[in-house]
C-alpha cells in the first residue's frame, strides 16, 4: 500500500487501519472539505501528523492550524473537534492504549 494512493470522499472522512499491534493502532485518514460537526472524546492518547493538506482543530479552548508536516498530541479523554480541512487532507494517526 502507498500512503498517498488515495480517493477523497465527497463528504466526511475515510479511515483506513494500517496497523494494530499490542497497545498501538495506526490509521490513515483522508478528509474532504465537507465535515460533520463531531466532538471526539477518546479513551486512548492520540499522536497525529498531517501528511498533506491543511486542517484546523479545536482542543482545550485553542484552535490549531495544521499544515503539511505538523504534529499534535491529544491526550486521552480530552474533547476535540476538527473544524475545517482542505479537500484531500491526509493524516496519519497513532492511538496509544
Amino acid at each position: 500500500m502507498n500512503i498517498y494512493d488515495t480517493i477523497t470522499p465527497e463528504s466526511g472522512e475515510t479511515f483506513t487501519p494500517l496497523l494494530t499491534h499490542k497497545n498501538i493502532k495506526i490509521n490513515r485518514i483522508i478528509s474532504s472539505d465537507q465535515l460533520d460537526d463531531t466532538e471526539y472524546i477518546q479513551e486512548e492518547d492520540e499522536w497525529l501528523v498531517l501528511l498533506e493538506g491543511e486542517a484546523t482543530l479545536h482542543l482545550n479552548q485553542v484552535e490549531y492550524l495544521l499544515t503539511k508536516g505538523d504534529t499534535l498530541f491529544i491526550p486521552a479523554k480530552i474533547p476535540h473537534r476538527v473544524l475545517h480541512t482542505q479537500n484531500g487532507t491526509i493524516w496519519l494517526t497513532v492511538h496509544i492504549f
